[in-house]
């Protein structure tokens, strides 16, 4: 079976532009959680939010994405082309238009895409609504169908890096971007791909997201006055996840297409597991059993014999009741109590916030960043540890950590568990 490396990560977060940027800042123990400022939130019960900063300074000032075909773009695709061209890029790949330059350019034909994203240009669809309802339907955008639709993010990666192999879009609520990986995974294993572009994007800051996260009574509400504090997994206070925003690429390639051109590897992307809980449209299964069966079927993809072996866990971690529980109970049951105790887990959501279909991803780089630098990083906020969750949640500050095989974890509404084994190479 063909391994897998990842070559190249790009990153928007909270917490920083860039992948060097929101990795020192997860080091550094630095939230990236404040105010919601994208729209009047006075009237939510929920007021804080993960949203990205000087965006458009970053991306478009600094060459990632361009002005004037961003104007007809959603902010997600707008977010999933600027990770992606950094993920290129830091790969030591030539863009298209980069004919003079020194840099790799492989067959574009073998070069595939697969983003993951949870509901596509939102922002558009509302905007369309109004136009719609206010001026009827001859005032509407000739762009905002192709705008909104989640399938835009993938091909505007396709059209801007110039990758003709195939490009798809993997829809599984918070599972999507972790499903993607799986899926590049699985492309480059099979021989349709030489480089996957992979990984993950969302941008639902706004007031309709928030108010209908609110009305499933799924966000916190407590910290509203104390935002960096609100997001607290594995807490016995924490009372509901934390929207965020952004996006993270990777780039895949068969061990074979890495070696041949010398690349620079963060870690092997070594195994995929998913299941399906079929029990509730919004609840996990509090038996853990599909989270379970996930799991081992991962680690057995990855050809993990030895569980002593998993040093790090970069948990879901959502900083809601039941998700905090049933995966801590998942844990146990697949390491085994004692073994579970001696893995150092995080949740980075109270950096990045949930990120919705583009969580997995962010969390599957900052995994690959921390094998490749010999660091776990904090679960913050971990101040009123909940009693019947007794792991090592690698409490507010990051630790060093020779990491030999970690485990990422995605678990999203309507049941889907997705996880990544990844492991240090060389």
């Amino acid at each position: 079976m063909k391994k897998v490396m990842i070559t190249g990560i790009g990153m928007l977060t909270a917490v920083g532009n860039g992948k060097d940027a929101t990795w020192a800042a997860v080091k550094a123990g630095t939230p990236g959680i404040g105010k919601i400022t994208k729209f009047d939130a006075s009237h939510c019960t929920c007021q804080v939010a993960a949203e990205l900063k000087n965006f458009d300074e970053y991306a478009v000032g600094g060459g990632l994405l361009d002005k004037r075909e961003a104007r007809h773009m959603a902010n997600f695709s707008k977010y999933a082309v600027t990770a992606a061209v950094e993920a290129w890029k830091d790969a030591g790949m030539a863009m298209k238009d980069d004919a003079a330059s020194a840099l790799y350019r492989p067959d574009m034909e073998r070069v595939a895409t697969v983003l993951g994203n949870g509901i596509g240009g939102l922002e558009v669809t509302g905007e369309s609504f109004r136009t719609l309802f206010d001026k009827g339907p001859e005032r509407l955008s000739p762009l905002a169908i192709p705008e909104l639709i989640a399938n835009e993010g993938a091909g505007n990666i396709s059209i801007t890096i110039g990758a003709k192999g195939p490009a798809h879009v993997i829809v599984t609520a918070c599972a999507s971007s972790t499903d993607a990986l799986g899926y590049a995974l699985d492309m480059i294993r099979l021989g349709r791909a030489d480089v996957v572009i992979a990984g993950g994007a969302e941008a639902t800051i706004m007031e309709f997201c928030v108010g209908g996260f609110m009305k499933e009574k799924a966000l916190a509400t407590k910290f509203n006055d104390d935002p960096a504090r609100s997001c607290r997994p594995f807490n016995i206070d924490r009372d509901g996840f934390v929207m965020g925003e952004g996006a993270a690429v990777l780039i895949l390639e068969s061990e074979e297409h890495a070696r041949s051109r010398g690349a620079r590897v963060y870690a092997e992307l070594a195994g995929y597991g998913a299941t399906s809980d079929a029990y509730h449209i919004t609840a996990p299964d509090p038996s853990a059993d599909g989270a379970v069966k996930a799991m081992k079927i991962a680690l057995d993809d990855a050809g993990v014999s030895d569980l002593a072996t998993v040093d790090y866990i970069n948990a879901h971690g959502t900083s809601t009741k039941l998700n905090d529980s049933m995966e801590t109970l998942a844990f146990k049951r697949v390491f085994g109590e004692a073994q579970a105790k001696k893995i150092n887990i995080s949740s980075t959501k109270p950096f990045h916030g949930h990120c919705l279909g583009a969580t997995g991803a962010i969390e599957a780089a900052l995994t690959a960043l921390a094998i490749k630098d010999g660091f776990v990083p904090a679960t913050i906020n971990y101040e009123n540890p909940d009693p019947e969750l007794d792991l090592n949640y690698t409490p507010n500050k990051g630790v060093e950590r020779d990491i030999r095989v970690a485990m990422s974890s995605s678990l999203g509404f309507g049941g889907h568990n997705a996880i990544l084994v990844l492991k240090k190479f060389g």
